[in-house]
């Protein structure tokens, strides 16, 4: 396939996504109000806390801001796979979309890029929020570290969200494995609170989870700003996450697919 032609099909599927979101402009406004009550919930929680509570050196409602922000921009990207393929399922689309010329990974993987680029708008507007409103004063930025940290880690959702995916073909029920790993994960991966106050089995958990160390270095380039150095650690860790989970995902993804063509299951839900 040429990059023209992948790109005419990107664009078509963000077309479709943006005339279907204009259809639902109430939705946007209880979603505009829900995060600012988030927002405000969370930036009194801290001051409940108090100032002296300065978690890896960070106040703590930047330290929330960031972690629930980042959290649910990754969470939401892994789901998009799996909701692409459940819709999909649905409609009973999804067996002729496995065999239309635009090869099974490349289509889920468009359709999901175009979810994610919406969650990054929301994250962007969230992060943005939380700071002109409740906390104005600018965060210091290393854009380089942002950036490399930001790659990664949609490396890391494209690759689980490739394996949440394959999960859906096999068993029609991926997004109850996914919320369980997904509400797990909110203990483990740092988003309210350190993961060194954790047990120390539970801490050496939360470092084999790839989330842990995203969320790490995005406070460290979106709020030390002092750049790649300080992230180092996190970013070559990050990049064997990468290595390793990326071809398992799209393995699993094309296994899942493969099985489900010689049993007969492919149109199943």
């Amino acid at each position: 396939m040429s990059i023209s032609a992948l790109v005419d099909k990107a664009l078509a599927i963000f077309r479709r996504d943006l005339l279907t979101s204009s259809r639902y402009r109430g939705a946007l406004i209880f979603t505009a109000i829900g995060t600012l009550a988030e927002l405000a919930a969370f930036y009194y929680l801290a001051r409940a806390v108090g100032p002296s509570f300065r978690p890896e050196g960070f106040d703590y409602f930047s330290f929330l801001l960031v972690g629930t922000g980042f959290y649910t921009f990754l969470l939401m990207g892994i789901h998009s796979f799996l909701q692409s393929v459940q819709e999909a399922q649905q409609t009973g689309s999804f067996e002729v979309l496995m065999t239309t010329e635009t090869s099974a990974p490349v289509l889920l993987l468009l359709t999901a890029t175009s979810a994610c680029a919406r969650n990054l708008v929301q994250l962007i507007l969230y992060v943005g929020a939380g700071f002109l409103i409740f906390k104005p004063v600018a965060p210091s930025i290393s854009i380089s570290a942002v950036l490399l940290t930001f790659t990664l880690s949609l490396g890391i959702v494209i690759a689980i969200g490739f394996m949440a995916a394959a999960l859906q073909v096999t068993f029609q029920k991926g997004s109850v494995i996914l919320w369980a790993l997904g509400s797990s994960a909110w203990l483990l991966t740092g988003t309210l609170f350190p993961i060194s106050n954790l047990p120390h089995p539970l801490m050496l958990a939360a470092r084999m989870i790839p989330i842990t160390h995203a969320l790490a270095s995005m406070r460290l380039a979106l709020l030390a700003g002092i750049g790649l150095g300080a992230v180092r650690q996190e970013i070559v860790t990050l990049s064997v996450f990468c290595a390793f989970l990326l071809p398992l995902g799209f393995w699993a993804f094309s296994y899942s697919l493969h099985k489900a063509r010689q049993e007969g299951t492919l149109s199943n839900y």
